[in-house]
């Protein structure tokens, strides 16, 4: 249970942080920190397990059947590792974000993303399924979408985010498809058989296919070449950001999960030439950029980059000591680079720039932020005594023993040093340029040093640089060997940490990489041709404008088949549908044996006389469509009454009741739609003939529409009269009262067999009323207008313009009047008994005809009579109506039945059952199927409402006064004026 806590303790703190008040910052970094330190503890004690190389599980049933999916989580040493940096990482950043943060930002928004990205990240980490690891992997681009976004008003930020969630959400579905394909080859989902399974997966013909794959999930998500180019334009995220998810965690993901697949996927050459080969190009190419870089935060992030290429080149080489380099070296660069993040910010935050060329010789003004940065960077840069060398020493001494021939043999470690000497540069210019010189002169604001607490976190971090790069084998050794251990088990090589190996060539290269780096930058600092910014000889390669041109061309492509595909018309939109809908359905009949028809049914006249009836109906509404839209929604409400009255015919009294109340709703809805569609454009000769075109299309339409109803009517007929046993009808009818505990079948496999689809429509419901309510919106009164007239006046009187455009309304114009007031009583007296009624179908759905959406329903059509009758300001000023609330509670209340399973290790949406004894009563039957049918209830509900509020407020304001052309979509003065 401890796994359990660990991952979704920051969700659920997320969910308490956006709920509480925007200035209660203390609250919300009291309540982030908790958490953070709380996980922090949870991972600290399973290391006496995990240390011991065992592996802590907990797995619960997910997706059972033949895929056999569990929810898996899975502690080893390598999980550990990564589980406590993120959570360690988390309490330091949330210490600092409480002081970078300023009152005016909206601080709940920013912990509750971080604590979504938080549990995000740990439950990539912990993950012991691939199908769910890919989940999580999504989730992490997501909520750093949103962290990257947080200042939404900066276009920077919102160009930056969006690039951010392209690229790694492609490259997630890339390694969504890789993760199936390798699930397919070994048989298993499960992290630990796939891990056990190398052998078979490398030899498989899909190797490389899965292998591309996978890699282009990691290499974008760690921001390799050539998609490295996103993460220098995330920087527009708060500096707390940059310092958790752009150096220590997010980043970091798709290397955790190379070093993750190493036993199933090293080891070959295509391995070593895909993963290998990215790795030093980012290696070199990120180095180089950084050093002309005049943004700090731009400097640090294309040193994440290169570092990040450091790590991907250990993992390619196919070396077991490689993979124990590339591990290590993941903790250091999370310390210094987390802490250089931190003092960029710092510099930012009190000095209200980051732009190196404005800065010089703040170490006077700013003297212990300057001690932390020069630590930092000089770890960064593989200074002795601090913990980057050591990694970098391991990097050096695995180029030079790579053997992949004399080429590689000799040109690894040049590169290798080459990109050393880069890192040396910029990190010696980061610090001289910024911290020493002159003091500068023309800054926004006097530099001086922060809060103590803000300097907190990164003078912990710098004093880990300092532990870990002195007493390596003491401090960082214990963890990093049972993190390569749960790796490569009995692989594991043999190394020594120490700071001193003797003098031999990759000392020789560190101290080259050193004196190269210093020489470096005081050629550059001569070198007046060189443009500040600019990068020279690759500043033509701009990944940026590559990507936006390549956004513009799926724009142009995307509107180039929306032009040829879409029309202003809905007939050619439906035609289109139909048509295609018709073709999908007829090519599986096409090869036979799907029918066995039973043409001896005996025709029942009331039956036929029904249809005729609703027949009728249809055609009628389809001719009056032109002329009269009243009528055409009153006849296509008959042959609705028509199919309603079929279902109980055939014994489906849920379906009739469903279907009955679906057409009382949807005729009510569409007529305050109605009001405010535009007048009709009348013909201006209605005896005119007919021209040859008209006549061809509606031709058409008549073939298609006979052709689609016929092939529903001949499928409709076929399942009706198939022998009895036959499809999966017996499977339902059998298994609903033992397995279903439910006497309503149709019930049952709404709420129980086929609860996931429910459990997505009711969402796709709320997704459509909230988008009608967002869209409607903007054609609304303002509310004063319909309550408040002197604030009206008021704001009439700052703005003239708006008492000239609406006279201001009568508050009581849609109050009851004369003989209306009778059906407004009776409508009032009618609402408890409607409640009760929709509460009765909602609590005998189970066992007889009814349910959460049939209660739903007719708990909507009690608030639109009230509606219809009262007004709706009467309504609204009498009732506390919060659709958006019951919306987002029915969505809560069916999620929190369906996961409910989980605690009692059941798979998703199963139904948990309780027999309760209650005195004189007898035994109390409950499911948690109720709560789910509860939940649906109260999103129809909502939903309905909610799209009722949007038309009603539009139709009233129509009835006031016609607002101006422009308040009306251009689409709606199309010659669809028919519709």
């Amino acid at each position: 249970m401890s796994l359990i806590l660990i991952l979704i303790l920051p969700f659920i703190g997320s969910l308490i942080a956006v709920a509480l008040p925007s200035n209660a910052r203390n609250i919300e970094a009291w309540l982030s920190g908790i958490i953070a330190l709380s996980c922090a503890v949870l991972t600290a004690l399973q290391y006496p397990v995990v240390a011991q190389g065992e592996v802590i599980q907990y797995s619960t049933a997910w997706i059972p059947g033949a895929l056999s999916i569990d929810f898996n989580l899975r502690m080893d040493g390598y999980a550990w590792l990564f589980s406590m940096l993120i959570a360690l990482m988390g309490a330091l950043i949330v210490l600092y974000a409480r002081y970078y943060l300023s009152p005016q930002d909206p601080v709940p928004r920013f912990f509750s993303f971080f604590l979504l990205f938080m549990g995000s990240m740990l439950g990539v980490v912990l993950s012991g399924n691939l199908v769910q690891l890919v989940i999580f992997w999504e989730l992490t681009s997501l909520t750093s979408f949103m962290l990257i976004a947080y200042w939404n008003h900066r276009l920077d930020a919102r160009r930056g985010a969006r690039m951010s969630l392209t690229i790694t959400g492609g490259g997630g579905l890339c390694l969504l498809a890789g993760v199936l394909m390798l699930g397919h080859v070994v048989g298993s989902y499960d992290l630990d058989i796939v891990l056990a399974s190398g052998d078979l997966v490398r030899e498989h013909p899909w190797y490389t296919t899965i292998l591309v794959l996978i890699a282009l999930g990691t290499l974008t998500k760690s921001a390799q070449f050539p998609f490295h180019f996103w993460l220098p334009n995330a920087m527009a995220a708060p500096t707390p950001v940059s310092a958790y998810l752009h150096s220590a965690t997010m980043v970091k993901a798709g290397v955790f999960l190379l070093a993750r697949f190493w036993p199933v996927l090293a080891g070959t050459d295509e391995w070593f030439y895909i993963i290998g080969g990215a790795g030093l190009c980012t290696l070199v190419l990120g180095a180089y950029a950084a050093i002309f870089q005049q943004d700090m935060k731009g400097v640090l992030a294309y040193s994440t980059i290169s570092h990040l290429g450091l790590i991907t080149l250990l993992l390619g080489l196919n070396s077991t000591l490689g993979l124990v380099a590339a591990i290590f070296h993941m903790m250091n660069h999370a310390t210094f680079k987390a802490s250089l993040f931190m003092a960029a910010g710092i510099v930012d935050h009190e000095t209200g720039t980051r732009d190196m060329g404005r800065l010089s010789g703040l170490r006077k003004a700013m003297p212990i932020t300057a001690t932390l940065a020069v630590v930092s960077a000089a770890s960064m840069a593989g200074v002795p005594l601090l913990n980057g060398f050591l990694s970098k020493e391991m990097f050096f001494a695995e180029t030079v023993l790579t053997g992949h021939g004399p080429i590689i043999e000799s040109g690894l470690p040049l590169m290798a040093v080459a990109a050393s000497t880069f890192s040396v540069t910029y990190s010696l210019r980061f610090v001289l340029q910024v911290f020493f010189g002159p003091p500068a002169t023309d800054l926004p604001r006097a530099p001086h040093e922060p809060p103590f607490w803000m300097l907190v976190p990164s003078g912990l971090l710098v004093l880990t640089c300092l532990v870990v790069g002195i007493l390596p084998k003491f401090t960082l050794g214990p963890l990093l060997e049972s993190a390569a251990f749960s790796i490569l088990g009995d692989a594991t090589p043999h190394y020594d940490l120490k700071i001193w190996h003797g003098f031999n060539l990759p000392l020789v290269m560190s101290l080259t990489a050193l004196a190269g780096g210093i020489l470096l930058l005081h050629l550059l600092r001569h070198q007046n041709h060189v443009r500040p910014g600019v990068a020279p000889f690759i500043y033509r390669f701009d990944g940026r404008r590559s990507f936006e041109l390549f956004m513009e061309g799926v724009d142009a492509l995307s509107a180039s088949l929306l032009n040829r595909l879409y029309s202003s018309g809905l007939q050619r939109q439906l035609l289109i549908v139909t048509v295609a809908t018709f073709v999908v359905a007829l090519l599986p009949l096409t090869r036979g044996g799907w029918f066995t028809f039973s043409l001896g049914t005996p025709v029942n006249f009331f039956f036929l006389t029904l249809w005729l009836a609703g027949a009728a109906c249809a055609i009628g509404a389809a001719r009056q469509a032109k002329f009269h839209r009243l009528a055409t929604l009153a006849l296509s409400g008959g042959a609705g009454l028509a199919t309603a009255l079929t279902f109980a015919w055939f014994s489906a009294p849920d379906l009739a009741l469903t279907q009955l109340a679906v057409e009382v709703v949807t005729v009510v809805l569409i007529l305050l739609g109605l009001r405010w569609l535009p007048p009709r454009i009348e013909a201006t000769d209605a005896s005119a003939p007919l021209n040859a075109r008209t006549i061809t299309r509606r031709s058409r339409d008549l073939v298609v529409a006979i052709l689609a109803g016929a092939g529903m009517s001949v499928l409709a007929y076929a399942v009706l009269t198939r022998p009895a046993g036959e499809g999966i009808a017996e499977f339902f009818l059998r298994n609903a009262l033992p397995e279903g505990h439910g006497s309503n079948v149709v019930n049952v496999i709404l709420v129980d067999f086929r609860g996931f689809d429910t459990l997505g429509e009711i969402t796709v419901l709320g997704i459509v009323a909230l988008t009608v309510y967002a869209l409607l919106r903007r054609f609304r009164p303002p509310p004063e207008s319909v309550k408040d007239g002197p604030l009206r006046r008021q704001q009439g009187a700052n703005n003239p313009s708006l008492n000239q455009q609406e006279p201001e309304p009568d508050p009581e114009a849609d109050l009851p009047r004369g003989n209306m007031q009778a059906p407004a009583v009776l409508a009032r007296l009618l609402l408890p008994i409607a409640v009760m009624v929709s509460l009765f179908f909602l609590l005998r759905g189970h066992n007889l005809p009814g349910g959460g959406f049939v209660g739903g329903l007719i708990m909507a059509m009690a608030i639109i009579l009230q509606y219809i009758v009262g007004g709706v300001v009467w309504v609204e000023s009498r009732q506390s109506i919060r659709p958006q609330k019951w919306i987002a509670l029915g969505l809560i209340l069916a999620g929190t039945a369906a996961v409910s399973a989980w605690v009692v290790a059941r798979p998703f949406l199963s139904a948990l059952v309780w027999d309760i004894p209650v005195p004189v009563v007898g035994t109390l039957h409950l499911s948690s199927v109720l709560f789910f049918d509860l939940g649906v209830y109260m999103l129809v509900v909502g939903a309905t409402v909610l799209i009722l509020v949007a038309l009603a407020h539009q139709s009233l304001r129509f009835r006031r006064k016609t607002p101006p052309a422009e308040a009306i979509p251009a689409a709606t003065y199309s010659n669809s004026g028919a519709s």
